[in-house]
């Protein structure tokens, strides 16, 4: 499998097979790629319906060069913990931010959530968040606004009366359970129509069939996540030198 940076020529069979309507997993299994370097490529250059070869090309250079040119972290700055490869986590991180933004998640957005989730303290605050993405404070503010208000993140003071952004370990779970509230939403109002379309008609059977099988699977969903919910509060095992 062919490693390191995408070509100029791959871009343009990525940009081929998106207007091909291809999946993600098409592409790559073309490019002999892992499914997520065809995702990021894409998602963080315009999406499936605005990728350009040429322009995706031109960005990621002018962001390596950047990565080069970046002034480095000011004198006293901790090095990565637990021996981690400071260059894989970046990576990783970018994965999971195409993959939020794959969800609909704003980049932004997506690019917080996912430096909340990679945060041992699973808490930061809007300095330590702009200053972890190299963004402006304003950006921030309208990220963690964004997730506050869809329940991914809640806000709370320290001891030095700061605002710090934290994920639960249940946050997980109070998304399932809202999205399974929305597709039993879905059902009810398949079902409204129903009677406005008049049974025995093909409209209502169609409706009918959409409301059964969405009640299905959103019970399944919730009964599932209820399940497993404790799984999220599974504390990690002490690593062989005793540390956790």
């Amino acid at each position: 499998m062919p490693g390191g940076r995408l070509t100029q020529q791959e871009r343009q069979q990525i940009a081929l097979g998106l207007a091909d309507s291809l999946a993600y997993a098409e592409i790559a299994r073309r490019l002999d790629r892992p499914t997520s370097t065809v995702t990021r490529e894409v998602m963080r250059n315009g999406g499936p319906t605005g990728y350009r070869a040429d322009l995706a090309h031109r960005a990621t250079e002018h962001r390596a060069h950047r990565r080069k040119k970046a002034a480095p972290r000011p004198p006293g700055t901790p090095p990565q913990t637990h021996g981690r490869d400071a260059e894989a986590v970046r990576a990783y991180e970018e994965t999971f931010t195409t993959v939020f933004m794959g969800q609909g998640l704003p980049t932004m957005t997506a690019r917080v959530l996912a430096a909340l989730y990679t945060t041992d303290s699973a808490s930061l605050t809007a300095a330590e968040l702009a200053d972890r993405l190299r963004v402006s404070p304003a950006s921030v503010s309208k990220a963690v606004a964004f997730l506050e208000s869809q329940g991914l993140i809640r806000r709370e003071r320290d001891e030095r009366r700061r605002e710090r952004y934290v994920v639960d370990d249940d946050v997980m779970y109070q998304s399932t359970m809202a999205g399974a509230r929305g597709t039993a939403e879905l059902a009810r109002i398949a079902r409204e129509g129903v009677s406005v379309l008049g049974p025995g008609t093909q409209a209502a059977a169609r409706l009918e069939n959409i409301a059964r099988f969405v009640d299905f699977v959103s019970e399944n969903i919730a009964r599932a996540a209820d399940q497993a919910r404790d799984i999220l509060h599974t504390k990690p095992a002490p690593a062989p030198d005793g540390r956790s």
